[in-house]
């Protein structure tokens, strides 16, 4: 009996060990790097980097991110792969929301109606880090998003166009492009 018991113990201690291994999105695949910067008047500065998955259940973005507010943030993917600052901003060469349905409406990252580019918000710890992934199941093939910026905003994303436009992400924090 002890033995069984002695045999079954390792059994799960080897299943548990089996199960915490981390996922490293680099070994996947397919899968797209953008390198981050935060956005600032005297010059950008390295934040990390969003590692982008192409999975059977849309594209899987894991963010490896530090130096950012704390607190949830819009996330979302621009038009333009650009990330420079014009007259109205920082980041605002990105132009808007990808939106290549021409829908016009903020939209949940799972709602088909709206723009093409509106993740899931991103969650970003005390210590200003932002480690956990998120899925944008209307985003299917990673060749979508190539040549676009991917932008985190300062203020939170309620995934929609009221009370305030775009989920009332406000200004942009921090931007990469996928190449």
């Amino acid at each position: 009996m002890k033995k069984i018991i002695l045999a079954s113990m390792a059994a799960a201690s080897l299943l548990l060990a089996a199960n915490t291994e981390i996922f490293d999105p680099k070994s996947a695949k397919d899968h797209l790097v953008v390198q981050v910067e935060l956005l600032g008047k005297d010059g950008n500065k390295p934040a990390g980097e969003v590692i982008a998955v192409q999975t059977e259940y849309g594209v899987a973005f894991f963010p490896n991110l530090s130096g950012l507010e704390p607190g949830i943030h819009g996330f979302h993917i621009h038009e333009n792969g650009d990330c420079g600052a014009n007259d109205k901003g920082l980041g605002m060469k990105a132009g808007g929301h990808w939106d290549p349905k021409k829908t016009g409406g903020h939209s949940l990252p799972w709602d088909d109606n709206g723009h093409m580019g509106d993740l899931p918000a991103l969650y970003v710890d005390k210590d200003g880090k932002a480690t956990n992934p998120v899925l944008a199941p209307k985003i299917k093939n990673l060749s979508d998003i190539k040549n676009h910026a991917l932008m985190v905003h300062i203020g939170g994303d309620n995934h929609s166009d009221t009370p305030a436009a775009l989920g009332g992400g406000g200004a942009r924090m921090a931007c990469g492009v996928f190449k």
